[in-house]
């Protein structure tokens, strides 16, 4: 099986990684010149770390680079393909075009798939001739260490592309979740929307520093929501299980959410006094450093939810 990547910054690269780790010829495509280059030369910079994490499913870093192979134009990344991951940014003009164009050169039998975080699929599929055959996969950055795909279907999505999408996705090793339709966020979004809203508030209002919550949410939720979501935390958290917790908690926490009404500018004045803080704490000069250190936490995160499940 083959598959195109249209687009080669960080999710493009990172899918390039899942699929080859599965077996799949990956073809490797960007618009910018170099980028598609750089991010083959990327992958081949950490593959031996992701190997001694266990993170190559059982294939060696010279089997993965030989799978991936950089195209020098879109057309040649896609022709013949069984699916395109498109990676492209977000921004609404350059989706419509770029699906347009991908219409015309994917073969018809192959899924057209978006890694769009935001924008609608109907938005940017609505009237192509292959709409039925495009959908939105979108994956958590970097998906080759955050197996979570959302699946979004447009209005006029076929339910075999999203079967096909979903078989995929699972041989690769990602956990796809299905969304029933459209929203806007989807689901992972607009979760992540509430809880960064709430945390700018609290910075915001003077009640804690911008360390205290991440605090919070490292050493306190996460600890339980790295394995197990909230329903399934709030069911095991009360002697009845889930009804039983809602019947003893939900005017508690009905009291806290009647005071989250209010939004605060997230680029206000409270925006200096978080960047002050993080950068006290992480200079500028260091983002890049610690963002290997993420991706190498992640990493040994994925090697220990595979042996323990």
């Amino acid at each position: 099986m083959s598959v195109g990547i249209v687009g080669a910054g960080f999710i493009g690269r990172g899918w390039a990684i899942c699929f080859a780790r599965a077996g799949k010829a990956v073809r490797l495509w960007d618009p910018t010149p170099g980028a598609a280059p750089a991010a083959y030369e990327y992958i081949a910079a950490i593959a031996e770390d992701l190997a001694s994490f266990g993170l190559l499913r059982g294939c060696s870093p010279d089997e993965i680079m030989s799978r991936i192979h950089v195209s020098g134009t879109m057309a040649e990344a896609v022709e013949g393909v069984d699916h395109v991951q498109e990676n492209a940014p977000e921004k609404l003009d350059l989706k419509c075009r770029l699906f347009r164009e991908l219409d015309e050169a994917v073969s018809p039998d192959a899924v057209i798939a978006s890694s769009t975080s935001a924008l609608l699929p109907s938005a940017f599929t609505k009237g192509l001739r292959g709409a039925g055959r495009m959908i939105v996969a979108h994956p958590v950055n970097p998906p080759h260490l955050i197996p979570l795909v959302e699946l979004v279907p447009s209005p006029w999505t076929a339910q075999e592309t999203i079967a096909r999408t979903e078989i995929l996705l699972r041989e690769t090793g990602q956990s796809p979740v299905r969304l029933e339709a459209e929203i806007d966020g989807f689901l992972l979004n607009r979760l992540q929307a509430a809880v960064l809203d709430e945390a700018f508030r609290l910075v915001a209002d003077g009640y804690a520093s911008a360390a205290a919550v991440d605090a919070c949410m490292r050493d306190g939720l996460a600890r339980r929501w790295s394995f197990m979501g909230p329903f399934e935390t709030i069911d095991l958290n009360a002697p009845g299980g889930i009804r039983d917790y809602v019947l003893r908690y939900q005017n508690m926490f009905r009291g806290m959410t009647d005071t989250m009404r209010r939004s605060v500018d997230w680029s206000g004045p409270v925006l200096d006094t978080i960047e002050g803080e993080r950068r006290g704490q992480l200079p500028h000069s260091r983002l890049a450093e610690r963002q290997m250190w993420r991706d190498r936490q992640l990493a040994a995160f994925s090697a220990f939810h595979r042996e323990s499940p």
